[in-house]
């Protein structure tokens, strides 16, 4: 499975979770947990709270990178619960690509009535093609 065919299967997971929650109002620890039980529900491995060592001209830093949730060891989620989206958001997923050497990572953002205007597909490196929440069928 491809980056692209899991962020399909991860922005259907997320608005499973947003309903079944009931919407916003949560914490992203919450989002973040259900998530991780829906993408395995789905037959996808996914790590939780996933840390990644920090390599500064060759040399380890004390604090590790922690990533909310690897899905299938390819695309990195991040999970937010904010009214208001801030561009640093996308800005540190990218950062975490480069860090990573990952090409797909989504910022779900599940602070607004609809998650689907919450979701930003952040690449490093990756031909677009992939699930766009805001496409129409």
């Amino acid at each position: 499975m491809n980056e692209n065919e899991l962020s399909k299967i991860i922005v259907d997971a997320a608005i499973e979770v947003h309903r079944t929650l009931g919407g916003p109002g949560l914490l992203e620890s919450i989002y973040r947990d259900a998530m991780g039980i829906e993408i395995r529900k789905r037959g996808v491995e996914v790590e939780q709270e996933k840390t990644v060592p920090v390599i500064y001209k060759g040399e380890t830093l004390r604090d590790p990178l922690k990533l909310d949730l690897l899905a299938g060891g390819l695309v990195i989620i991040e999970c937010k619960a904010t009214t208001t989206p801030h561009p640093i958001f996308e800005a540190q997923l990218l950062t975490y690509l480069r860090l990573t050497n990952l090409r797909l990572g989504l910022l779900i953002n599940f602070g607004h009535r609809y998650v689907k205007n919450g979701i930003v597909r952040v690449v490093n490196g990756l031909e677009e093609g992939g699930f766009n929440p805001h496409k129409k069928p």
